[in-house]
């Protein structure tokens, strides 16, 4: 089954007082780094992710973002903040068609993926997105999403979203929080015709799922990283072996963990809406980590092993354990 091809400079301070200033004319210019998928689309390394950011400051994320060079915007119609993702787009001045938008396709709607994809774009008001996700490989009722399906699961969600890419809706389709069963499932299904582009998953030194990345790699599907810093309360930022690395390249504890999943091979999406974080999150041109580093950072999860998003809210077990998603 073989995939089917379809079609930074350092950012100074802004404040409150000086937001105005940005124009179209002095947007910040863009992170270069990409990644290649299996559909000849190139993704971003950095996206803005926009999961728990809360209501009211996620349209000023965005356009901050934007705005100093991010792409990439990571969001889903169970966050419910797609108005004020498509809101922060528009105040950007940044073209749409030079902006890498994903959304996801929430778990109560897998029987309705035409309806929920004209409602996403509705919210976003815009007429495509560059990437469609299936958000959870969970089919739940409609009527009960505390219960699953009993004629439906992810695999017929799958059919049907494959025929978005008819429509010109959606650019690129993929899942998300998929370890190597389901996976395994979805791939060797008779109606599944068409390779996921992207499997987005929980990726950070804590939760570094090298079993996962490496069959993803092997069956040409791109990682790509939520939560890369751990969550904002996260305990990677408190290690003595990251800071010392930090201290000797000049940055933060967080700017090593995203250049971390980028040089390790996947787009990262950390989620902020401090426009002073926002824009350090992307400044990763100009500087690298040692193999050294990498192999240091690498061994962080054998003493803090921790995942921040589980399964236990599902009424479906999607993760197995050791050798599915870790």
């Amino acid at each position: 089954m073989l995939p089917v091809s379809r079609g930074i400079p350092k950012i100074q301070n802004i404040t409150n007082s000086t937001r105005h200033f940005f124009t179209k004319s002095n947007t910040m210019a863009p992170l270069t780094k990409t990644f290649k998928l299996n559909t000849g689309a190139e993704i971003p390394a950095v996206g803005l992710g926009t999961w728990q950011s809360p209501p009211g400051q996620v349209e000023k994320a965005v356009e901050v973002a934007l705005r100093a060079g991010y792409r990439h915007i990571d969001t889903a119609y169970a966050y419910g903040n797609e108005k004020e993702v498509g809101q922060g787009i528009k105040a950007s001045g940044v073209p749409r068609e030079k902006i890498w938008l994903t959304t996801k396709l929430d778990n109560d709607w897998h029987k309705h993926v035409a309806e929920a994809i004209d409602t996403s774009l509705k919210n976003l008001d815009t007429p495509y997105v560059d990437l469609y996700l299936m958000h959870w490989p969970a089919s739940l009722d409609k009527q009960n999403p505390k219960q699953v399906y009993k004629d439906w699961d992810f695999v017929d969600t799958w059919r049907e979203m494959q025929k978005l890419l008819d429509t010109g809706k959606v650019k690129n389709i993929g899942v998300s929080n998929f370890g190597v069963k389901n996976m395994e499932k979805l791939l060797s299904a008779e109606s599944t015709k068409i390779v996921p582009a992207v499997n987005q998953i929980e990726l950070h030194p804590g939760n570094p799922s090298p079993n996962l990345v490496k069959y993803c790699t092997s069956k040409g599907i791109h990682c790509s990283g939520y939560s890369p810093l751990g969550s904002s309360d996260s305990p990677l930022y408190s290690l003595d072996s990251l800071a010392k690395i930090a201290g000797s390249k000049g940055k933060t504890v967080q700017q090593v963990l995203l250049q971390w999943g980028v040089q390790k091979g996947w787009s990262v999406l950390p989620k902020s809406v401090t426009e002073e974080r926002i824009k350090a999150n992307i400044d990763l041109d100009g500087w690298s980590l040692t193999d050294e580093e990498i192999a240091q950072i690498d061994e962080v999860h054998k003493t803090h092993s921790f995942k921040v998003c589980g399964d236990s809210w599902l009424p479906v077990k999607i993760f197995f354990g050791p050798g599915d998603s870790d």
